[in-house]
């Protein structure tokens, strides 16, 4: 089995009008990314504000992401919660309306052992049948997929790449000492660590800033001898981005290229506006040096 996608996937935010979903901000952004270079979309993550949507909201933007995208790009669909049935539940419809593969994180909250983390896995994998990217996040969930467990989950067939948001690259060694690269794809889940990811062997990056900026990041990827350059101005770019968590910034710059208005849902809210003036003039920094 090939590698679902090489390069630069991105999580998708969820654009708002007015406390609704802005599904006609969702069909121009599908389309930007992909003009600008994207390999993947990955769908109702945390970038997406996964927690707050319905499950109704949920299944109208993977169709509308699927109906729009049309097969140009693979669409992955995250559908991973702490609660098995459920996540299954969740797969089979992303399954039914037209996902290429799915994104299952690892149990929050109500954690489990090594062992569960086997069962979870593998129990939605071999019942869904879709190519299946593991989501290793220690940050949020307080909760890791062991390199011995990795080993073992990327025999199955079906589990078939891991996002990697440990920032561990001890951790990606292990991994990469244990599985077979060729079939098992490592992405990177963290935008600031991309070149060294990329030089150390990993396959891509499942980014959130490239929502406004994808043609910058999947550059990186492509340009391998001018890597730490072109990383520069997107270096600077995520450090302005620091200033509050995800999907916070990034929803802020997504309103100034016109995907929603500038709105998040509780238990986020947005930046203040000195906040915003401040990552404004690294955003127009940014573009006036990359389009230089």
């Amino acid at each position: 089995m090939t590698h679902i996608f090489e390069g630069t996937g991105v999580a998708l935010i969820t654009p708002f009008n007015h406390n609704s979903v802005d599904f006609n901000a969702i069909r121009r952004q599908v389309n930007f990314l992909i003009d600008n270079g994207i390999q993947s979309l990955i769908v109702n993550g945390t970038t997406a504000e996964n927690p707050t949507l319905t499950e109704d909201e949920k299944d109208q933007i993977i169709q509308t992401v699927i109906d729009e995208n049309s097969g140009r790009v693979p669409v992955i669909v995250g559908t991973g919660t702490n609660n098995t049935q459920r996540s299954l539940e969740a797969s089979l419809r992303a399954k039914e309306l037209g996902a290429d593969a799915i994104m299952l994180i690892t149990p929050y909250y109500l954690k489990t052992s090594q062992r569960g983390l086997i069962a979870h896995f593998e129990t939605i994998a071999n019942a869904v049948e879709l190519p299946v990217v593991l989501y290793n996040v220690p940050s949020r969930t307080n909760s890791t997929i062991e390199p011995e467990t990795l080993e073992r989950l990327s025999q199955n067939p079906y589990i078939v790449a891991l996002k990697d948001a440990t920032n561990d690259f001890d951790y990606l060694a292990d991994v990469q000492s244990r599985i077979d690269t060729s079939e098992f794809a490592l992405y990177s889940g963290n935008d600031d660590n991309i070149v060294k990811y990329f030089d150390e062997g990993g396959n891509g990056l499942i980014s959130v800033a490239a929502n406004v900026i994808p043609a910058a990041f999947q550059r990186v990827y492509t340009d391998a001898d001018n890597r730490e350059k072109n990383f520069e101005p997107i270096g600077e770019l995520l450090e302005a981005m620091s200033v509050d968590i995800n999907p916070i910034p990034v929803k802020y710059l997504a309103s100034l290229k016109g995907f929603g208005q500038y709105e998040v849902r509780l238990p986020l809210v947005v930046l203040n506006d000195a906040e915003q003036v401040t990552l404004k003039a690294a955003f127009d920094k940014f573009q006036a040096e990359v389009q230089a």
